[in-house]
């Protein structure tokens, strides 16, 4: 049940009861895609999120059942934002997803792209 709770509070961007679930430990589940926590922060833009749940210490290289990362996924929807904060808590760049792909193969705009190269070098 607590998995469910962190999954939509974060999904929802309610920080109070996302930071209560992380004092209670479930901070490093994952929903039936193996998708984590972080995954659903970056899909709504939920900043304040995103580094709440990296200073947790949640892992930011989880790989879903895809083998897709938050850093492929931010990538392949142009979330430059979602991009340059990820960059700065440093994810693996070399991950490949089950189609041998890396987050820079998926990076959908210019900017993306140099991020993730810049961020390689």
């Amino acid at each position: 049940m607590a998995i469910v709770a962190l999954m939509k509070a974060t999904r929802e961007g309610v920080d109070a009861v996302v930071k209560e679930l992380i004092d209670l430990g479930v901070d490093q589940a994952r929903n039936n895609d193996n998708n984590n926590a972080l995954w659903f922060a970056c899909f709504g833009n939920h900043y304040d999120l995103i580094h709440l749940l990296l200073a947790a210490k949640i892992n930011i290289d989880n790989q879903n059942d895809n083998g897709a990362t938050v850093l492929m996924y931010a990538a392949s929807a142009g979330k430059t934002e979602v991009v340059k904060l990820l960059l700065q808590y440093h994810p693996n760049l070399y991950l490949r997803n089950l189609d041998d792909f890396q987050a820079i193969d998926f990076a959908s705009n210019v900017e993306v792209l140099r991020l993730l190269k810049n961020a390689t070098k």
